[in-house]
């Protein structure tokens, strides 16, 4: 299918312009502000002058940014058409999913329930918590065996019309945001805002952006690889798992809409990039370290140790290595970098703060 850029480049869904019929059968709210720009930024290095673009989805929604606003836009479009006015999600205690995923369902009316996890102490973990105590989410601590996380949930979801939406909002129907996403930075290549890429860098947690992103990329017929960058531990993210959200995701698009290419995911260029998680989720190590020195103070840009860090190491490594020439290479800023006032010393209500977070408190 040849895409009519000029159309696309005038709508704010691009998906809509490029695939109506597709994008009529898998409504969406309009939850974020797009197209997000993208910045063009030189950095020195030990291998030379390399002219990086970024991807600035850190300005996703007015609410929150970051990822997930995407994803959000159909997942809670989906719980609407439900009837669901209850929705509950999936995170670690400091996960930007839940946050986002409790703001955008309180700005439409809806009660929300976390089932949070525990993580390395941060000080962003005392922040998310008492975010969500301002929020009044139902926090549930998560976790144990499968035993044990199945009795949770039907401790507090049973009798409920709840639309329950998975950790990161990573399913086919979350990953559809991303492809849209793709065919969005395919526009502005066409308008000249930048060049194509050779490889494209995204932090790869639960999936959905990367495979949503490849798939948008391959539909717009584009050549660039995607580097999806591994910042969970194998239970969550491997190549295996990817490959199946991939084809599941590109399956389900040729069944909505026969016009999608039926062979989409043998033409998804991507590599699954390891050894940057370090020693864990949420674990910063010294090259995270310096890729966020490195992205604030020569990029301009403020990352984070648990994703986009580990994303940005991936791409300096390759720059200092020279990896396959200097090409162009874009930077997908998956961070929120909408403000966010809590007090990160004490929790805003003790009362309704479950006991086993409080250690993420002094």
């Amino acid at each position: 299918m040849l895409l009519n850029f000029d159309t696309i480049r005038t709508m704010s869904d691009f998906l809509a312009a490029a695939y109506p019929r597709l994008a009529s059968r898998i409504p969406r709210l309009q939850l974020a502000d797009l197209p997000t720009p993208v910045d063009t930024v030189t950095l020195r290095t030990a291998s030379g002058k390399h002219d990086i673009s970024i991807k600035r989805d850190d300005l996703t929604g007015r609410l929150y940014g970051g990822n997930k606003v995407r994803k959000l836009e159909y997942l809670l479009h989906k719980a609407q058409e439900r009837g669901s006015r209850h929705i509950a999600t999936f995170g670690t205690v400091a996960s930007n999913h839940a946050l986002a995923t409790t703001l955008y369902a309180r700005s439409l009316g809806c009660e929300c329930t976390c089932f949070l996890s525990h993580q390395t102490k941060t000080a962003s973990a005392a922040k998310a918590l008492n975010l969500h105590l301002q929020m009044d989410t139902h926090m549930v601590p998560y976790g144990g065996g499968r035993k044990n996380r199945v009795a949770t949930l039907r401790e507090h979801l049973r009798d409920r019309s709840v639309y329950l939406i998975p950790p990161g909002g990573s399913n086919w129907l979350g990953a559809v945001g991303f492809v849209s996403a793709g065919l969005e930075l395919a526009a502005q290549i066409d308008g000249c805002d930048i060049g194509i890429p050779d490889r494209l860098y995204v932090a790869n947690g639960t999936m959905a952006t990367a495979v949503g992103i490849t798939l948008g990329l391959a539909l717009a017929g584009l050549s660039t690889q995607v580097q999806a960058v591994q910042v969970t531990e194998r239970f969550v993210s491997s190549p295996e798992s990817m490959r199946r959200l991939l084809a599941k995701t590109a399956f389900a698009l040729h069944r909505i809409d026969a016009s999608v290419p039926i062979d989409l995911a043998d033409r998804a260029n991507y590599q699954f990039r390891t050894g940057f998680l370090g020693e864990g989720y949420a674990k910063t190590n010294d090259a995270t370290e310096r890729a966020i020195a490195v992205a604030r103070d020569e990029l301009g840009v403020s990352l984070e140790a648990t994703y986009t860090g580990k994303a940005m190491a991936a791409l300096l490594q390759d720059l200092d290595e020279n990896r396959d020439g200097r090409g162009n290479v874009l930077f997908w800023n998956t961070y929120n970098s909408r403000p966010l006032a809590a007090n990160v010393e004490q929790p805003a209500n003790m009362d309704n703060l479950p006991e086993a977070f409080l250690r993420y408190f002094d």
